[in-house]
Parts: structure tokens; sequence; C-alpha cells
């Protein structure tokens, strides 16, 4: 980790054995680091002792600290989530925040081999694909972890040779996490059965990393075959999907980073009816008739879900809708319609008009053609994907369809050669 030499470096440090120890041998090494230390004050008084020890410690080594200290019990029923998993969450972000705010090149945490098979085992007890397995990665964007080659014992024993001085977090001592209860209890069996259990964990792990580098091309390969991108949309064509040798295998790793649980729904979708849809926390994939498309869960409403409507007066001349603005000015001359611009007879409609998302059973006489169109068969035609059809609104009079916004005007409400007053309507 030669980068490392040239670089501004921020240490995250507990006080406890690790993060100490990382701290001694960076100022041993003469790199330029500085400490952020977090107080999350769960344990009373031997919290903020930690703290003491820290600021005590970067005065030693004369080195800067940044100390902050959050709630972290309320953040977590905030958040709905466990203590650990709210005090990682607030200590990254903090991290991040100074290393951004003050131009750190990287933060450097303190993680070991101890902590790598112990993490390992989390992932294999809950249930993992193959990136749960590979471990704790060296180096992860700005994250620098360069303890990793080490084992708990040999940073204690270059403690004890080196006389420095740590804190005994008490917490550590609880079995009530399972981390804890796989160091206490399980991990001491596994190195009684194999003294060299962390040495072969280590080869084991650079194998599975290594198939894991041949899965990551292979997915490269499938993935410019399978997917393409259209208006930040994602689609996995499933007819090439369904070819492949093993399509679950391949729809877990297409889509393992959009926070997906209930993968058994996720490849039903394969075979479902158009419009069936499963969501994650952040995304939502949609069964289309040729593909399967990936949204952002925040991005579409479905209109079935959605009574949203405007109301448009007469006098009414700009109206803010959720996909842009209404102009409505009444025009001497027609000059060519477009897909953002329309003519309208204006005698021909009834105030007041309606904004609305198109329903199922919706008919509309298209401009230019004879006769009436449902708009399902319409953007059957068009080819519209599941997305566009939730994202189209009708301009309407009395219920009748005056605009399939975008895309195309009604015939009935057309300008004849006995028009006497023409309504411009502009979508910006």
């Amino acid at each position: 980790m030669s980068f490392l030499k040239e670089s501004r470096l921020l240490i995250a440090l507990s006080g406890g054995l690790d993060s100490v120890v990382l701290t001694h041998l960076c100022h041993a090494l003469k790199l330029d680091i500085t400490l952020a230390h977090c107080n999350f004050k769960l344990r009373g008084n031997e919290s903020d002792e930690d703290e003491a020890f820290v600021l005590e410690l970067g005065n030693k080594l004369d080195l800067e600290v940044f100390i902050e200290s959050f709630d972290t019990e309320t953040y977590a029923k905030t958040e709905k989530s466990s203590i650990q998993m709210a005090a990682r969450a607030l200590r990254y972000n903090w991290f991040f925040d100074l290393a951004d705010s003050l131009n750190f090149d990287y933060i450097l945490t303190a993680h070991h081999a101890d902590d790598n098979l112990e993490t390992f085992l989390i992932n294999l007890t809950r249930g993992t694909g193959l990136s749960g397995l590979t471990g704790i990665p060296e180096v992860n964007e700005n994250i620098v972890r360069p303890l990793l080659p080490f084992t708990r014992d040999q940073l204690k024993t270059y403690a004890f040779q080196n006389n420095i001085k740590w804190r005994e977090d008490s917490s550590n001592a609880s079995d009530k996490y399972l981390r804890n209860k796989l160091r206490h209890d399980v991990i001491p069996i596994l190195k009684d059965l194999n003294p060299q259990l962390l040495q072969n964990f280590k080869n084991t792990q650079h194998n599975l990393q290594d198939v894991k580098h041949i899965i990551e091309d292979t997915i490269v390969k499938v993935q410019k075959k399978v997917v393409t991108v259209e208006d930040d949309v994602l689609k996995l064509n499933i007819k090439k999907l369904k070819k492949l040798s093993n399509p679950k295998a391949y729809v877990y790793q297409l889509l393992k980073d959009f926070n997906f649980t209930e993968w058994n729904d996720v490849i039903d979708l394969l075979n479902a009816q158009s419009g069936k849809h499963v969501m994650s926390s952040t995304h939502r994939l949609i069964k289309d008739r040729k593909h399967l498309i990936l949204a952002d869960r925040n991005d579409f409403v479905i209109p079935s879900d959605s009574e949203e409507s405007f109301t448009i007066t007469e006098i009414d001349e700009k109206v803010q809708t959720p996909f842009g603005i209404l102009f409505f000015e009444e025009a001497d001359t027609v000059s060519k319609s477009s897909k953002e611009t329309i003519f309208v007879d204006k005698d021909s409609i009834v105030y007041p008009l309606k904004l609305r998302q198109w329903k199922e059973g919706d008919v509309f006489y298209p401009l230019g053609m004879k006769g009436k169109k449902k708009l399902s068969k319409y953007f059957k035609d068009e080819k519209l994907s599941i997305i566009d059809k939730e994202n189209v609104w009708l301009l309407t009079s009395e219920d009748k369809v005056v605009w399939v916004i975008g895309m195309r005007a009604d015939n009935r409400f057309k300008i004849a050669k006995n028009t006497k007053h023409i309504l411009k309507v502009t979508l910006q």
C-alpha cells in the first residue's frame, strides 16, 4: 500500500486495540494522519473515557483529533434499525463528510483477519451470495484496511512488545450480539480443530475472489447482450435471459445491487403476465412484453393507485403539472402541431377541463384517423412500455379526451373551416 505514503489519511480511532495499533504503526511510518473518534453515548462514563483516551493519545503523538458525539439510540429508533447498524451508518456518514470537506484522500479502518473470518461466518449463517463470502475488501473506493493480513493475536503481540495501551470495550464481552458469540464460542473451537484456520481461510478467500473475478467478467459479457438502458431505465431482454444456462443465477448477478430480497418472485417475473412487478426498498422490477424493466421506486406512480387530477378553468393560462407546465392561450393562426403543441377549436370544449392519468377503458379518436380507438390498443401499437404507459396523462373535456399529452390530439376537437376561436395548448 505504498500509495498511502503520498496521501492525507483519516484514521477511524475507537480507542480499542486494533485502531490504536493502526495509529501507532502509521505514526511510526511518518504518514500524514489525522484521527477521528465517534462517541456513540451508549456506555455512559465508559464512552466518555474512551473519548478522553483518544484525545490524550492524539496529544501524545501530536496529531489532530476530530470528535463527534451521537444520540445513537434515538437515531436507531427513527431509522428503525439495530443499534449496531445505526452506529455504523452514523460513523461512516461522518467519516465521508470529513473526508469530503477537509480533502482527506483515504479513510483508514482497523479491520483485521479475525474480523474478516467473523464477517464471513455471519454472512454464512444468514445466507448470502458469493459477494458475502469473499470477505472485507482491503480497498473499497476511499476506505482502506491496512491490517486485514494480520490476526488479532499478532496485533496484541505488537502492542505488548511496544508498551502500547488501549481501551477495552465492555460490550465486546457480551454474547448479546452474533459477532461476539462467534468470537467467544465458535471460532476458538475451530482454531483448536485447526491451528492454521486463519491462514487456510485466507487462502480460501483468495480462491473465492478469483472465482468472483471470472464471474464478473462473464457478467459483463452477458450484460452487453441482454441489458439496454433507455432514459435511465434498465431493460433486461427476457428471451435472451431464458436462453442462458442458468437464468436465475444471471438475473441475481445483474440485479443484486438493487436491494431485492424476494428472489423467487423476481425469477417468476420471467414467466408472469405483463404488468406484474416486484418491489425492493429502492427499485421496482416490472414484467413488460419482452423485457424486465428496472426503475427507481419513486420515479413512477401506477395509474390504478393514483386519483391525482387537475382542474383547468377558462382563465387559467399556465398550469404546473407533475410532468411539466401546460400553457393555454388563444391564437389567431394555426402553425404545425407537434408532440408538445396542439391547436383545438375552443368552442368545441367545455370548461372546466380536467387533467388526469389514463385508465383502462379510456378511448379517443386519434387525429388524422377515422373512428375511435382504445388507449390500451393505441399504446400497444405505439410499443409503449409499462413505465411509459404509467406516465401518460390526458387533457379531457366532459371526460372526452382532448389530448393524449405529448403523443396525439383527438379528432373531435380539431380546427375546422368554420372554427372561430383557436386554443393553443403547449407542454413545456
